[in-house]
């Protein structure tokens, strides 16, 4: 059984930081490719940012040099670091992995950006 659970979101003024963590209950979590996903209000959800079982990272343009996915498989969580938060990152976040092609996902936490 997989269960993922987010935390960390919250309301920042533009140009803030915010750190999301989403931790990993399950078997294997070294050998998984992670995922964040958002979804603004009226919008579809979209992919923000993926880490590979290797650390390797890939991020959406939206996002790139403002956004850091990382990871720690001793605790099975890893970490979206948001800085520089613009008003249009406003979104519920989730977190994401599949496992034998199902896919996982969080509660979602919300981040707002607003002055």
């Amino acid at each position: 059984q997989v269960q993922l659970e987010e935390s960390g979101g919250g309301l920042v003024q533009p140009g803030g930081s915010l750190r999301l963590s989403c931790m990993f209950s399950g078997s294997a979590f070294a050998t998984r490719t992670m995922n964040w996903y958002r979804q603004a209000p009226g919008q579809q959800r979209e992919m923000v940012a993926s880490i590979g079982s290797g650390g390797s990272t890939n991020y959406a343009d939206s996002v790139k040099g403002r956004f850091t996915f990382s990871r720690d498989n001793a605790k099975n969580t890893v970490y979206l670091q948001m800085n520089n938060l613009k008003p249009e990152d406003t979104a519920i976040y989730f977190c994401n992995v599949r496992v034998m092609g199902q896919h996982y996902w969080g509660q979602g936490t919300a981040v707002t950006v607003s002055s």
